[in-house]
């Protein structure tokens, strides 16, 4: 898909804020540092946004993680690379969500319920959330975004269980 020539690129280096939502509401906004914006993908960099650790069971979340994270703004998925304080990586937690929009300093990201995981060595990719998705109701009330969304989904596992993973998030 060719790049937009009209969408306006923030400049790297500069703050920005980090805006999710989900169903509508804002579920987090943090501050995260803008690294790269090329007019379709945007990358940033922030500190893990919450103040307890989140064991997923597979993977902890803990104060001091570093995460940089790729949005695109004409892909339904964004992905985040998990490092420990001392860099060694977890691996990449994939939100699916509509293309993200960025205006002023803020990146909105509407977040669609479904997940994916992927371990630092590629051994473990799962899906996650998909009852949660199921119970969105989003099939209902907009099915062309819940086609796009499982779309993506399965469009990202593929990559994350081959060899195209890395390469999404090169420059």
């Amino acid at each position: 898909m060719p790049v937009n020539s009209a969408v306006p690129k923030a400049e790297p280096s500069s703050a920005v804020e980090v805006v999710l939502r989900k169903a509508g509401r804002t579920k987090i906004r943090y501050p995260a540092e803008l690294l790269r914006d090329d007019g379709t993908r945007i990358v940033v960099r922030a500190p893990f946004a919450g103040a307890a650790v989140r064991d997923f069971g597979f993977v902890r979340f803990e104060p001091g993680d570093v995460f940089t994270e790729y949005y695109w703004r004409d892909r339904w998925y964004a992905v985040m690379e998990v490092r420990d304080p001392a860099g060694v990586l977890k691996g990449w937690y994939c939100d699916i969500a509509r293309p993200a929009t960025f205006s002023g300093t803020e990146l909105v990201v509407e977040d669609l319920d479904l997940d994916l995981w992927r371990s630092a060595d590629g051994t473990d990719v799962r899906r996650l959330d998909e009852d949660e998705f199921a119970e969105s109701g989003l099939s209902e009330s907009d099915p062309a975004a819940a086609a796009a969304a499982v779309a993506a989904l399965d469009a990202l596992e593929a990559l994350a269980r081959g060899d195209g993973f890395e390469a999404l998030l090169g420059d």
